[in-house]
């Protein structure tokens, strides 16, 4: 993949398989990740009306709450359809991670949350880490999201089907590689917690925290969504944000979720 060119297999995924609005909104996980990166971001948003640049933002589902919250946002994305979709709620162009078309410290926030899904060469994340660290102000925040290594071990439970040996196969490529690239999703990376927070640290940031948006019990959840029934009421889902909340001051838990959310800032400028 060259260096400003999206995966065939990306593109198709975004603009004709899967509404990554939809997803955030209707499913029980999506919701549950949706709410989580919101509580999780909020601790450590600058007041607004900052101006944050939402890098790989889809079609404006976190941009959506930013402006609501009082906040200046631009978006970009390199999927058409994405653009098309967020420009009825903020500024939204074309655009790649690994190559801004941004000044240096212009913005208070750059968020990350889905560049590094699709970047499995570790070089093109760093690239995107990097531009994000370019961009931001000084002391400014970065924020960067990834898929959890495991994640997909306790998703294909809830589908009941891990027992099954084509399955069991396909996920043990990806916690042997890090790396999907089959059907049923898309070409992805998948981080461990402490790799997620060195690429941070590699990219010039500091003060680097990793949270577990989900939290452990994610996977109830979505099992009990997959069975017949009414699906997951809003009591288990409750528990379920308890149970994140919960998990946090311990690292080991980190495993458990099915996302993962990386936050760092730009070093502060040094009085003359």
């Amino acid at each position: 993949m060259s260096e400003l060119e999206l995966a065939p297999s990306v593109l198709r995924f975004y603009s004709e398989t899967v509404d990554e609005s939809s997803r955030l909104y209707h499913s029980a996980d999506g919701r549950l990740e949706l709410a989580r990166t919101k509580e999780l971001l909020r601790r450590f948003l600058p007041p607004a009306p900052a101006r944050v640049l939402d890098v790989g933002g889809g079609p404006g589902v976190h941009a959506e709450w930013l402006v609501k919250d009082g906040y200046a946002v631009s978006l970009v994305d390199p999927v058409p359809r994405h653009v098309e979709q967020a420009s009825a709620i903020c500024s939204a162009s074309l655009g790649d991670a690994r190559a801004l078309d941004a000044q240096d410290d212009s913005y208070d926030v750059v968020q990350l949350l889905g560049p590094l899904y699709h970047l499995p060469d570790a070089a093109d994340r760093h690239k995107a880490l990097s531009e994000a660290r370019r961009v931001v102000k000084p002391g400014g925040l970065v924020a960067a999201a990834a898929i959890n290594r495991y994640a997909s071990l306790f998703e294909h439970v809830t589908y009941a089907h891990l027992h099954t040996e084509r399955i069991q196969q396909a996920i043990s490529k990806i916690l042997a590689t890090a790396v999907h690239d089959g059907p049923h999703f898309t070409l992805a990376y998948f981080h461990r917690a402490e790799e997620l927070a060195d690429e941070l640290r590699e990219s010039g940031l500091v003060d680097v925290e990793v949270f577990g948006i989900e939290g452990p019990a994610w996977s109830l959840v979505k099992a009990v969504e997959q069975q017949p029934g009414e699906g997951p009421t809003d009591d288990l889902i409750a528990s379920a944000v308890t149970a994140a909340r919960m998990a946090e001051p311990y690292p080991e838990l980190l495993a458990a979720s099915s996302h993962l959310l990386a936050v760092g800032r730009a070093p502060a400028r040094v009085a003359a």
